[in-house]
């Protein structure tokens, strides 16, 4: 059966990181091909000092793109003081995402896990609102966020998902439900590539954006485009434009999250780029999660071992750092182009 599965996002328009849209693109792939049931999408608050807003559009685009109506929700604006907070005292539309979540987890007869790519808070307040509940529903956490180095010094360099609301990413390393880490970099302060202990990647966009169907292209362009008009609909029926195709396929995009999409939904990438499903790899999956001993001080700095008796605590890592790259980029393609 498909695997129900929440995901919360930090996707804005104009676009802070374009990677957030190709993250959800690939999410709406996996639901089009009954991997998974995506039940709801939170949003966060863009940060003050962004210029804009939840992209609602986004989300209508691809569910009228592909037929599926995925509800959507906007997270809380207030940050976490402590890790114990709940915010029970907020507004209606402050805890809207919270109660989403919640509800859905109530009402789900599987359990349900849960994809964070931004900030931790509406997850972290709904945990602390009802940790029972998530003991009992929960199938999984999956959080892209922090600093995956061994070395304590640069552990201590705090990575910008976590700076978002650094009491809510240490709340989830006290879920009662299982935790899959994903660290967005190894060294946050040196030179981006692959590396063991991150998820981070990046591929030339004419190697993914040229292969799309003509309604997926003009959903990408009306992001990249930073457009803020309100023809979100009529923009998907266009011819696309090449002349911005062409502009847009020599840029390069950074990538993080896809390899939390795939493991919910009980799949992997091998090297040569298939996407099969989990324990069908034969030994050429590029990733892995490890079990781990895994802990968050109060300066939301983490540490972790490796520890093989863990059943609920799991942390990426790269098993082929020579292939990762070009293996997650066909994989990517290959999701990607069946939508539409």
């Amino acid at each position: 059966m498909p695997v129900p599965l929440i995901h919360t996002t930090d996707l804005f328009r104009p676009h802070n990181d374009p990677d957030d849209h190709f993250d959800l693109a690939v999410l709406y792939s996996l639901a089009l091909q009954g991997r998974i049931e995506l039940q709801g999408i939170v949003l966060d608050r863009p940060p003050p000092q962004f210029d804009g807003d939840p992209d609602l559009a986004a989300v209508a685009q691809l569910n009228h793109i592909t037929g599926l109506n995925v509800p959507v929700s906007v997270g809380s604006s207030k940050p976490m003081p402590s890790p114990t907070d709940t915010q029970m005292e907020a507004s209606p539309s402050e805890r809207a995402a919270v109660n989403l979540i919640l509800n859905t987890l109530r009402q789900s007869r599987q359990r349900v896990a849960i994809t964070i790519v931004g900030s931790c808070r509406d997850v972290a307040l709904a945990s602390k609102t009802d940790p029972a509940l998530f003991a009992r529903k929960c199938a999984g956490v999956y959080v892209n966020a922090g600093t995956g180095s061994p070395n304590p010094a640069l552990a201590a360099k705090l990575e910008y998902n976590v700076t978002l609301d650094p009491a809510a990413y240490r709340t989830l390393f006290e879920l009662p439900c299982p935790l899959y880490w994903l660290p967005c970099f190894e060294d946050f302060e040196g030179e981006w590539r692959v590396r063991r202990y991150s998820t981070y990647w990046r591929f030339r966009q004419s190697e993914v954006l040229p292969h799309l169907s003509p309604r997926l292209q003009n959903f990408f362009l009306y992001m990249f485009e930073r457009l803020r008009q309100s023809d979100w609909l009529s923009y998907l029926y266009r011819q696309p434009d090449q002349a911005l195709l062409h502009k847009y396929s020599q840029q390069e995009r950074n990538m993080w999250s896809v390899p939390s999409f795939l493991h919910a939904a009980g799949l992997t990438v091998t090297r040569e780029g298939g996407v099969v499903p989990l324990g069908m790899a034969d030994g050429s999956a590029v990733y892995a999660f490890q079990p781990v001993r895994v802990a968050c001080d109060q300066n939301a700095v983490t540490t972790w071992q490796p520890y093989p008796r863990s059943r609920n605590r799991y942390m990426f890592v790269v098993q082929d750092v020579e292939h990762y790259q070009s293996a997650m980029t066909r994989a990517l393609r290959e999701m990607l182009a069946k939508i539409g």
